[in-house]
């Protein structure tokens, strides 16, 4: 199955000269959907991960099908203030200011193997502050996965020295 067929492309959005890679088509079409979650953990399976991480929303979608067939657990990433535990949390860039990331201080063990999953490769910023939180805790990053990858914004640059796996690629 050619996982791109999938996946609708919308113009002009969320502003003109966007070109917005949606993936609802894709996890609404049932047997795409779990192609995409399949080839995941068959890249997976042999990475002895402990934890799978997914950034919200949309990291939340791929990654916990994931962690269940793999038969490990999820850490949730959030936004600031939306985890009750101890958090720890980083900083990190975004077009127009910085944001801040947390995961619960006690959700990664020290020397864990964390694969990190999410829907979209594009500038590499998130992930990288993502890569950062599993560092800060103890844990060792094994790869990082996705669904779509939009290589001409060279997120994998920003993620050098890490594993990348992406399902489809665009040239934006």
């Amino acid at each position: 199955m050619n996982l791109k067929d999938k996946i609708r492309i919308v113009e002009g959005f969320p502003k003109e000269g966007i070109s917005f890679k949606d993936i609802t088509t894709l996890i609404g079409d049932g047997e795409a959907f779990k192609e995409s979650i399949d080839l995941i953990v068959n890249h997976l399976k042999d990475k002895n991960v402990d934890v799978i991480l997914g950034p919200e929303a949309r990291g939340f979608i791929f990654g916990v099908p994931v962690a269940y067939a793999l038969g490990v657990g999820f850490v949730p990433v959030r936004k600031k203030g939306k985890l009750p535990a101890e958090t720890v949390s980083v900083d990190y860039a975004l077009e127009y200011g910085v944001d801040v990331l947390e995961i619960h201080k006690d959700s990664i063990k020290k020397g864990q193997r964390v694969a990190i999953v999410d829907d979209l490769l594009a500038t590499g910023g998130t992930i990288e502050a993502v890569a950062k939180l599993v560092e800060q805790v103890g844990g060792e990053v094994v790869s990082l996965d996705f669904a779509i990858e939009l290589t001409d914004l060279h997120g994998r640059d920003k993620l050098t020295g890490y594993e990348v796996m992406s399902l489809v690629q665009y040239d934006i």
